[in-house]
């Protein structure tokens, strides 16, 4: 089915006098907007579709086809950091097309989708690294828009449900797809033509969905977040945001903190270096981090709605690092890749769509895409970085050394973060 604009047709919420969404009387929280459930659905079966390339994807790199750490470490920064290059590109179209974000959000998920059969024919770095570099190139376009979609459909006392809601819909997939991905391994022969075909079928559903059920995305009116709802979308205006104190701050921190973010294939890596676990339970892994953020991201999103989104979002940091410390003691306790992973998930639980609505705040309406664009850009380009210096004192140093190193910078970067409290990311 098709629904209305979302902000209109949100139920348990009625329009006032400026086309702001306002909770109804004797509601203590409004119902999640029919868009957030629909995108929810579409990132879903996306994920299903990614995480299952993502999960086999660093054993068939470096077992499959010999790549050394370093060489790994390029390709992953390309895979989680290439987005970065189109994000604002991606955040402006939805924006400068009257409010377009579903068409420019259809685009991306259609590039990555494209790009799942050439993985087929890909068997050296350079065409790997293409194929990667195209498909992050879809995410990129289609995160900002959709992300803006979630924003301009939740009223601001609730936006960090909405995207829990999202995102715990989003991790479903992810706890899905490498669970198919192993399923497959185990099934078939040659696997991972298998897995990296299955997955191809999978992102063209995902696709479908997004064209059948999520509304076009006009505006109706501002949200009452953030003000200037009538400000017009140009690309001199979407780089001005970063003008805005609040916006600025949220920004820094994320490429701060993203530069000692630790790329999710390298944790699970240095697991199974640290277990010996065998090859084909290795797709496994993400299961664990997957479960955890399904679990906490509904419940840690009301949790930012209500003490405060720095909070939340600083707290994410402290048990990311604990989980780094974890791995660098001599503790092989059964108990341990449990914890870890538990740990990892919760870190992405308070800090991925609590970022998000903690930067909706301080964003017009007209232009919530590119906004959203510029925080995740830096955060992107910061994780980019951390692939490859991580990769790279892997291969000089050693994976402890390497770990101790982003254990130190993600302390510092805490810690300064820890000084700086945007307004937006307090409860009103």
């Amino acid at each position: 089915m098709y629904v209305a604009d979302s902000r209109a047709s949100t139920p348990g919420a009625r329009a006032s006098a400026d086309g702001a969404a306002r909770p109804e009387a004797g509601r203590r929280r409004a119902a999640i907007a029919p868009t957030v459930l629909a995108l929810g659905t579409v990132s879903l079966v996306t994920d299903v579709s990614s995480e299952m390339v993502t999960a086999v994807l660093p054993l068939y790199l470096v077992t499959g086809l010999g790549l050394s750490p370093l060489g790994f470490g390029l390709l992953d920064g390309v895979y989680n950091g290439f987005s970065a290059l189109v994000r604002l590109a991606g955040g402006h179209l939805a924006d400068r097309g009257g409010g377009r974000h579903k068409w420019v959000a259809g685009l991306g998920y259609g590039v990555s989708a494209l790009c799942k059969p050439l993985l087929l024919v890909a068997h050296s770095l350079t065409p790997i690294g293409l194929v990667l570099a195209a498909d992050r190139t879809g995410k990129g376009l289609r995160t900002a828009p959709r992300d803006a979609l979630i924003s301009l459909s939740s009223t601001p006392e609730s936006r960090g449900r909405a995207f829990g809601v999202h995102r715990a819909m989003d991790t479903a997939g992810a706890l899905f797809g490498p669970l198919v991905a192993f399923l497959i391994l185990r099934a078939t022969v040659d696997g991972y033509d298998a897995v990296f075909t299955v997955s191809f079928c999978a992102a063209v559903f995902g696709v479908l969905v997004l064209v059948l059920f999520v509304p076009g995305g006009r505006r109706q009116g501002p949200d009452g977040g953030g003000g200037g709802g009538g400000e017009r979308p140009t690309l001199r205006a979407a780089v001005g945001l970063l003008r805005r104190r609040d916006l600025r701050r949220i920004t820094v921190c994320a490429l701060l903190l993203g530069l000692a973010t630790v790329s999710d294939s390298f944790v699970y890596l240095l697991l199974q270096r640290r277990l010996g676990v065998p090859d084909r339970w290795f797709a496994l892994l993400p299961l664990g981090t997957a479960a955890a953020f399904l679990l906490l991201a509904v419940p840690l999103g009301r949790l930012a709605d209500r003490v405060g989104r720095w909070a939340v979002f600083l707290g994410g940091h402290a048990a990311l690092l604990l989980a780094y410390a974890l791995l660098l003691t001599s503790w092989h306790g059964t108990p341990l890749p449990y914890v870890v992973l538990a740990l990892h998930g919760g870190f992405y639980a308070a800090t991925d769509g609590v970022l998000m609505a903690a930067a909706s705040e301080g964003v017009p309406a007209a232009l919530r895409s590119s906004g959203l664009a510029v925080v995740q850009t830096g955060q992107a380009l910061a994780r980019f970085a951390c692939s490859l210096l991580f990769g790279a004192a892997w291969t000089v140093w050693g994976d402890r050394a390497a770990l101790a190193g982003a254990v130190v910078a993600l302390a510092a970067c805490a810690a300064f973060s820890l000084t700086l409290r945007p307004k937006g990311t307090v409860p009103a």
